[in-house]
């Protein structure tokens, strides 16, 4: 018996399965290139190679994409990334009080308090400080982003960057380099000045405290986790599955929901071979006018989202 958690977001795809223990037993990590739909499937032909006889319990999703994904796989539970990362970092550490949490399109904190949600903050307007900028910076730089942290850590005189835009930054940057500042002395400055961002912004008014998670796609940079701790003062954690905390709060809140309605509605990782299209009208139901999106198999309406009322996301699936 196994849980499944899928974790759509704009720059990546997370399929992770759990077993009845909770203890994590596989994981795949996959770029979500626009295209969520087929990024799932991709993971399913993968699990499902790997897995042949596998018996899934329950299936739960979280993400930007998450209620696209739960259409299409037959999702038992369907929560925002707060409420997953939330639950998947207390599962590690009941007595956590701060999580930190910077992805490709996005950043987070999230406040707990005796093991639930007591605050929490996230930025999706400025893309500074967000795992698609440094892989630009690091590209630009022609750096692996797999080595960007360890430029950083080697720094013994960073220098000083504007990190409020995205565009000043890089233009800074540029600056710097021109001024002939080195590399790692570069990299470890911006990693500052994204943590401050950070701290500016997203964190703002938030009260703070150990024991902190740093967790998304840039808690791989160690430059970042060591920015964090000298502008905290505190000891930062990196969790051993950072990248994918979403997707194994998504099953473990499937394993809680199963216990709950019994039966599973999980479609099968046959779902890999099927071919789904995506069709949209205007709802003339009202002033708003909404574009409703179709998630069609073959001729079966699966699924669909982007009503505000639910007049038709709420209409039970083919």
């Amino acid at each position: 018996m196994y849980y499944l958690g899928v974790d759509v977001g704009s720059v990546s795809t997370d399929l992770v399965l759990l077993d009845e223990d909770l203890n994590f037993i596989d994981g795949i990590y996959l770029r979500t290139k626009g295209r969520p739909i087929n990024a799932v499937q991709e993971g399913f032909k993968i699990f499902k190679k790997k897995y042949c006889d596998i018996n899934i319990k329950a299936a739960g999703t979280t993400g930007s994409g998450r209620q696209i994904s739960s259409f299409l796989i037959g999702a038992d539970v369907v929560k925002n990334e707060i409420t997953a990362h939330a639950v998947a970092s207390l599962q590690l550490d009941p007595d956590l009080k701060t999580i930190l949490e910077i992805g490709g399109q996005d950043s987070k904190i999230i406040i707990l308090r005796d093991g639930v949600v007591n605050d929490f903050a996230m930025n999706t307007v400025c893309a500074a400080g967000t795992g698609s900028f440094l892989d630009r910076q690091a590209e630009r730089l022609g750096i692996p982003i797999e080595e960007f942290g360890s430029f950083a850590v080697k720094s013994d005189n960073p220098v000083r960057i504007a990190g409020r835009c995205a565009v000043f930054a890089e233009s800074d940057m540029i600056h710097k380099q021109q001024l002939g500042f080195s590399d790692k002395d570069i990299i470890r400055g911006l990693c500052d000045a994204l943590v401050r961002n950070y701290l500016s912004n997203v964190a703002k008014g938030k009260d703070i405290k150990p024991k902190i998670f740093f967790q998304g796609g840039v808690a791989a940079n160690t430059g970042m986790k060591a920015s964090f701790e000298k502008a905290l003062g505190m000891e930062v954690f990196v969790p051993e599955h950072y990248d994918m905390m979403g997707a194994i709060g998504a099953a473990i809140l499937a394993k809680d929901q199963i216990q709950k309605i019994g039966v599973s509605k999980f479609k099968g990782f046959d779902i890999a071979d099927s071919n789904f299209t995506s069709r949209s009208f205007e709802c003339s139901g009202c002033s708003n006018r909404c574009e409703v999106i179709n998630i069609c198999n073959l001729e079966n309406i699966i699924g669909c989202f982007g009503d505000r009322c639910g007049k038709w996301s709420n209409k039970k699936a083919v």
